[in-house]
């Protein structure tokens, strides 16, 4: 994917920039079209960005959902200096639309990890009390993951740490209808292996475990080998104009 996006933009023919903001707007498309329930009005959703051009497409849905009259909250985890250049461009366009929630730490601490984790448990009240099993159903809310994408090589502490939180999020799924929907690959999945990348010497919960998968231009191999099948959920692939340098794809 990375010689065919260098050798697209180095063509002329396309920038980084367009490439990201074909990647947010087919990410709510996809999101639409699997979900249609989710036309007939604005809903919620809770949007973490990553430090990299995954989180660049997260704030591209942060603008699109919000131009659509979503509620929208974004947690990034980060640095705006470190953020590549087209990701900062997205991150700068989403700030000048809505606050941005900081996760930006290498090692978490209690306070920051409190204030995520006190967010994402005032969700239920934000949509209401839990539906009885014998009431209406919830509206549907998002969560969307733009942690880290297809370059994620290493094992992270504080992903392992994000997700204990979220877990305040999945234990509402049910009965909230909470969708999650991950950018690119399932945060902590191996692009490559089809496997969580974990510190065996430590817990983890691996990573994100998803309704509905995202990607462009085509598959990449851990989508459907390992765990990927069943951590991806549904996978939804966005064709972001890329077929003319698919000849690239080794870098040749």
């Amino acid at each position: 994917m990375r010689a065919i996006e260098r050798a697209a933009i180095d063509s002329g023919h396309v920038t980084g920039l367009e490439l990201m903001e074909r990647a947010g707007r087919g990410v709510v498309t996809a999101i639409l079209a699997h979900w249609p329930d989710m036309q007939a009005r604005p809903h919620r959703a809770v949007i973490l960005c990553g430090p990299g051009n995954n989180g660049g497409d997260g704030f591209v849905v942060a603008c699109e959902l919000a131009r659509r009259g979503w509620s929208v909250d974004v947690f990034f985890y980060g640095l705006r200096a470190r953020l590549p250049p087209d990701a900062a461009q997205m991150h700068d366009r989403w700030q000048a639309l809505g606050a941005i929630n900081a996760l930006s730490f290498l090692q978490p601490t209690k306070t920051e990890l409190r204030r995520f984790k006190d967010r994402a448990s005032s969700m239920p009240e934000m949509l209401g009390q839990p539906a009885q099993e014998d009431g209406p159903p919830q509206p549907p809310f998002l969560l969307v993951d733009a942690l880290f994408g297809i370059g994620l090589s290493r094992p992270l502490v504080a992903l392992e740490e994000i997700l204990l939180q979220v877990d305040h999020l999945y234990c509402f799924r049910c009965l909230n209808n909470c969708r999650i929907v991950s950018i690119d690959v399932p945060s902590g999945l191996d692009a490559d292996k089809g496997a969580f990348v974990i510190d065996e010497n430590s817990f983890s919960l691996g990573g994100v475990c998803s309704d509905l998968t995202v990607t462009f231009h085509a598959p990449k191999q851990g989508h459907l080998s390992g765990i990927g099948p069943r951590v991806c959920g549904a996978l939804k692939v966005v064709d972001i104009g890329l077929g003319p340098w698919e000849g690239q794809r080794h870098g040749v």
